[in-house]
Formats: structure tokens, C-alpha cells, sequence
């Protein structure tokens, strides 16, 4: 069972850190400029879809395509939910203090671009072939396949 949901855990985890720590930059070196403030989250998003880049390729290789959507978006909801709701105590204001529209605009745009790194590093796996599905047929192939026969002329 831990072999299955500590990488959910991981990544999950590691998405939150990204976003902790883009909080942080946010709090002590953007100050009160707005406009600092969104370029530094917008690149923190960035970061959190650039790192499942890497991420969907490692999983894709290792298991069947229905797990890895289904554990990845567990671990990206998973990290949003913490994000949104733990993540602004980091930045010294509560989750809701700007309004509910703002949350759900959070987790919409950090399930998106979430979404797009994973999307982006299962295309470059299942175009190498080194998908779980397409080294199973492979491995198929050379198990089924045969030498071909020398004809014995008589």
C-alpha cells in the first residue's frame, strides 16, 4: 500500500512547497505592488505545471495510463486544496479574506496549468514509446515472435 500512495504523497507535497515557497518570495520581497505580486504567482504556477512535466514522465513509465491520471490528479488536488486553503497563512492573510471568487480562481488556474505539464510530459512519453502501454506490447512482440523458419529444399 505504501508503495502505491507515498509518490501521490510526494507529489503532492512537492507542488505545495513550490507554492509555499513562491508565498514567501511574495510576502518578504514583493511587498505591497501588486504587480509584483501576480508576476511572482503566475511564474509559482508556472513552476507547479513545469514540474509535473518530469513528474507524468517518471509515473507514465512505471504504471498503466488510468493510474497515472488518477493518482496525479489526486495529488494535484490534493496540493490545491492545500494551497488555497493552508497555503495563505503562509502569506499572513486567511483563505477567504479577499472573497470565495478568488479561491475558486485559484484552484481552477492551479488545476489548469497543472493539468498542462502533466498533459504536455505524458504526449513526450507516449511519443518516445517508452509509455507503460507501449513497452507492453514490446515486450509482446518479442516474447510471441518467432524466428522465421529455413525452408529445406528437398
Amino acid at each position: 500500500m505504501q508503495e502505491r500512495w507515498l509518490p501521490v504523497g510526494l507529489v503532492a507535497a512537492g507542488l505545495f512547497v513550490v507554492n509555499i515557497v513562491a508565498r514567501l518570495v511574495v510576502r518578504f520581497a514583493a511587498g505591497s505592488d501588486d504587480d509584483r505580486q501576480i508576476t511572482i504567482g503566475l511564474w509559482a504556477l508556472f513552476a507547479v505545471g513545469a514540474v509535473l512535466i518530469p513528474v507524468a514522465f517518471w509515473y507514465g513509465r512505471r504504471v498503466p495510463m488510468i493510474r497515472v491520471i488518477g493518482e496525479l490528479g489526486l495529488a494535484v488536488v490534493v496540493a490545491c486544496l492545500l494551497s488555497v486553503l493552508v497555503g495563505p497563512f503562509v502569506s499572513g492573510v486567511g483563505p477567504f479574506s479577499n472573497g470565495i471568487g478568488l479561491v475558486f480562481k485559484q484552484f481552477f488556474y492551479f488545476v489548469g496549468l497543472s493539468a498542462i505539464g502533466a498533459v504536455i510530459g505524458l504526449l513526450i512519453l507516449m511519443t518516445t514509446g517508452l509509455d507503460y502501454k507501449s513497452q507492453s506490447w514490446k515486450r509482446y512482440i518479442e516474447r510471441t515472435s518467432t524466428k522465421p523458419r529455413k525452408v529445406v529444399r528437398r
